[in-house]
């Protein structure tokens, strides 16, 4: 399947030609809002100042050993995942600051919801409880 992927990457890769974009790192704590309206006019207005949003950084607060507080923080990252494919962008990237940490199936489930919102996503920092 891999292979499928990269060669259809490839053939697009392929078939472009370059862009006078400048690619920039959204931190996701910048973010006013992740409203679709707010989305809207930022994406335009980064898009008329020649600006390409390439990847969206979110600093995970999984601080509690509580279940509802790591559902809530998987909530708010996952409503990152979606504002990142509204923005066009390519990468979210989390960076997991605090001590404790949700079980692996949590980390797998936020991976797979941007698979399907087809953005990449990548763990950062020390996941280590």
């Amino acid at each position: 399947m891999s292979t499928l992927e990269s060669s259809s990457a490839e053939a697009a890769l392929v078939a472009g030609r370059p862009a006078d974009l400048t690619p920039v790192v959204l931190d996701a704590a910048g973010l006013e809002s992740t409203a679709p309206s707010h989305l809207r006019d930022l994406k335009a207005g980064l898009a008329e100042d020649g600006y390409l949003p390439a990847e969206l950084t979110v600093e995970a607060r999984f601080c509690e050993d509580n279940p509802l507080a790591v559902q809530s923080e998987s909530d708010r990252l996952r409503e990152y995942v979606r504002a990142a494919a509204f923005l066009g962008v390519g990468r979210v990237a989390v960076d997991v600051a605090e001590c404790c940490r949700p079980d692996d199936a949590e980390f797998a489930a936020l991976g797979e919801r941007a698979r399907r919102e087809g953005v990449a996503f990548e763990l950062r920092g020390s996941i280590d409880g």
